[in-house]
């Protein structure tokens, strides 16, 4: 196999924690003196990074790794598949079984090790399978090669303790760890020296930065620090649970200079008795009572949400009480999803007792009700200037830019 002037393709799936993921990868390609590619066809070495949030992203990665099986034959290129499918055993075994043309397989907790892994498949030329249980959390420095020189993605935790009853990611991220707030500082005040404008912090549940690990600072205070780092422009950080939402927290937000008027707040039902047996530790009035205190001490906030439609048992009464929140908080955009039985959580157990069709129907009732929103929502712009970072030119209309207000 020739390793000169090599090239190399990441494909990444899922949320915006495995791009911050596939963002190191491409960094340590990097300083293996790969060299980046548009086109799959020219790659060297292939890296598949995927999601287990719902079936379809499943459905997908299949899909397009059948598909790789042709072009390795053609270029005898590397495969390699990792991010939190890998983190369930009988994904690992249907690649094993199905797919045995793939090199290199790793999870979520090892992706320091992948130059080692790459090696250890580069002397061997057998297939190498390493995937750890434990979430180490190991490089606090979490050097990366960024899309654009001007944001980057800074993960300020990793796991959850959650165990939402529908949700994989406690068993594919593992348990929550928080990287120490002077790291996270000093991280950020790196790269505005480097030029960037815009951070994103990540994290499963940033809410409950620092809980599980006992430490003394909140993701409040940690925001306030981030918020004093001078040259800083706009700060954002994603996912929030609702749950772990302080007063705190809606303080610095509205006192802050820098974070940005956006905030994604995950209602996944509006009926209390759905949010129970989904395990999310709040009910409708208190979601709502949440969303009045966030607007009144924000008012420009714009609120976007995850929304599940068909739940296991879910009644029409459930799904009603979901279109009334979205009536009344009146989001600025949804993710609005079906449900996906997957395999290992509770939920997974529960008897599907909804016709797919009453489902479907529900799913597009909701969507024409939030398209109603968005509209409404982008009206309020028409006419206005105001001030945007451009991310480079419009995929739809490459003569126009296309950016993102704060």
């Amino acid at each position: 196999m020739n390793f000169m002037n090599k090239k190399y393709h990441i494909i990444t799936y899922g949320c915006q924690m495995n791009e911050s993921d596939s963002e190191r990868l491409a960094y340590m390609l990097d300083k293996m003196d790969y060299e980046y590619t548009d086109e799959i066809k020219n790659a060297d070495i292939l890296i598949m990074n995927t999601c287990s949030v719902r079936e379809n992203a499943d459905d997908r990665f299949f899909g397009n790794l059948g598909r790789m099986k042709n072009i390795k034959k053609e270029n005898d290129m590397i495969i390699a598949v990792c991010g939190c499918m890998m983190q369930q055993e009988h994904i690992v075994q249907a690649i094993k079984k199905t797919y045995p043309f793939v090199d290199l397989v790793f999870g979520t907790h090892n992706i320091e090790q992948f130059p080692a892994l790459l090696k250890r498949y580069k002397n061997s030329l057998k297939t190498v399978v390493e995937v750890l249980d434990d979430n180490t959390l190991s490089d606090p420095a979490r050097q990366a090669r960024r899309k654009y020189p001007f944001k980057a993605f800074v993960p300020i935790m990793s796991g959850c303790n959650n165990f939402c009853t529908y949700c994989v990611v406690p068993y594919t991220r593992g348990r929550e760890k928080s990287r120490r707030a002077e790291e996270i500082v000093r991280e950020i005040e790196s790269l505005v020296e480097d030029g960037v404008k815009e951070v994103m912090l990540l994290g499963q549940n940033v809410n409950s930065y620092g809980i599980a690990d006992k430490m003394d600072v909140s993701f409040a205070q940690l925001l306030r620090s981030i918020d004093r780092i001078d040259g800083i422009e706009r700060i954002r950080f994603m996912t929030s649970h609702p749950k772990d939402f302080s007063d705190e927290l809606i303080e610095v937000m509205s006192n802050s200079r820098h974070i940005c008027k956006h905030l994604h707040l995950p209602l996944q039902s509006g009926s209390s008795r759905i949010l129970k047996l989904m395990n999310r530790h709040y009910d409708k009035s208190s979601y709502l009572a949440l969303t009045e205190r966030i607007k009144a001490a924000v008012p420009e906030i714009n609120l976007s949400t995850d929304i599940i439609v068909g739940f296991p048992s879910e009644t029409e009464e459930d799904f009603n009480h979901t279109l009334d929140v979205v009536e009344r908080v009146r989001y600025d955009s949804a993710f609005t999803f079906m449900y996906s039985p997957r395999k290992g959580t509770k939920a997974y157990e529960m008897p599907i007792d909804i016709e797919e069709a009453a489902i479907k129907r529900r799913f597009n009732r909701l969507l024409e009700l939030q398209q109603e929103n968005c509209a409404q929502s982008n009206a309020r712009f028409i006419g206005k200037t105001v001030s945007v970072l451009t991310e480079g030119k419009s995929k739809n209309n490459p003569s126009l830019l296309t950016g993102r207000t704060d």
